[in-house]
């Protein structure tokens, strides 16, 4: 495939993004207050995102957070959420807005959006609308991340660091390894196990990768496995004593970086992108995938 791809246009305006979506979050708005208890839904890259934010929010000491696959969100009455915030870019994504109607009334809900000219609207009590973020790609690049941004920002993080970094991210070399290797497992500890999740899906979906990931604690005990020369064992933030060396012992690349986490999801989506290129595949369209999932049958959760 030649010529520009949404999806590289796209990764590329993350730092203007990025610090649009930083100044939202830092004003007073709708986005659920320090000490409530919070339910996070979103679906597929949206989900990854919803775990992120949970893990930033409770080790923050902001209160209980907890992430839904918006398929599986059990909001019952025993878990007395104070409110639910909607991740999804369409607006439009069948199971977030089955949660929002199920819920609509007896939990305060807010949802962040590219599309603020959909359902998804009219469903919630309150809505942040990212449409500069929104992407004509239906591979997700910088709406799920210019949203974290925007919840990061909410937290009282100062994300100055991570938008100069995704700067440097879209400038660092693409190893040739990268480009080349059979397969990938991407790690991460608290709030960066949603971005190694994250990682894996993107290169699953542009480039039809064979892709796993996990927490960085846990890929010793078991996953390593699959370590071996050609594959790359990929890491967001710190890495666990002895992890690197169990690694390189495998033959397989050991990449860790020092940039924010999140900007090295940039450098991520950029090699899925040379991947799907190297493989003659178009990134903005990949098979059996659409830009919202929309069901037919509506149901109740």
């Amino acid at each position: 495939m030649s010529g520009t791809s949404y999806m590289e246009q796209e990764l590329r305006s993350q730092p203007e993004t990025w610090r649009a979506a930083a100044e939202i979050g830092a004003a007073a708005g709708p986005l659920p207050k320090a000490g409530q208890r919070v339910a996070v839904v979103g679906c597929g890259t949206s989900w990854f995102m919803a775990q992120s934010y949970a893990a930033l929010r409770e080790n923050a000491g902001l209160g209980v957070t907890d992430p839904f696959a918006a398929s599986e969100a059990f909001l019952g009455r025993a878990r007395g959420y104070d409110a639910v915030v909607a991740i999804t870019r369409s607006g439009t994504t069948t199971e977030v807005l089955r949660v929002l109607d199920a819920i609509k009334g007896r939990i305060p809900t807010v949802t962040v959006l590219g599309d603020p000219e959909t359902a998804a609207v009219t469903l919630s009590d309150e809505t942040v609308a990212l449409p500069f973020a929104d992407e004509k790609s239906v591979v997700q690049t910088r709406f799920a991340t210019t949203a974290l941004t925007l919840l990061r920002a909410h937290l009282g993080e100062d994300v100055s660091r991570a938008v100069s970094d995704a700067q440097e991210a879209l400038t660092a070399p693409i190893e040739r390894e990268w480009v080349d290797a059979e397969q990938f497992s991407f790690l991460g500890t608290g709030w960066t196990f949603g971005l190694a999740n994250e990682a894996a899906l993107k290169m699953r979906e542009a480039s039809q990768s064979w892709t796993e990931s996990y927490p960085a604690m846990e890929y010793r005990h078991g996953p390593i496995a699959i370590a071996a020369p050609g594959r790359v064992t990929w890491l967001f933030g710190q890495a666990p004593e002895g992890l690197e060396a169990d690694v390189v012992r495998t033959g397989a690349r050991f990449v860790c970086h020092g940039r924010d986490p999140l900007a090295d999801l940039v450098l991520v989506q950029r090699v899925a992108l040379e991947r799907a290129r190297a493989r003659g595949l178009d990134p903005d369209n990949p098979r059996s995938l659409t830009r919202s999932v929309m069901l037919e049958t509506p149901a109740t959760p």
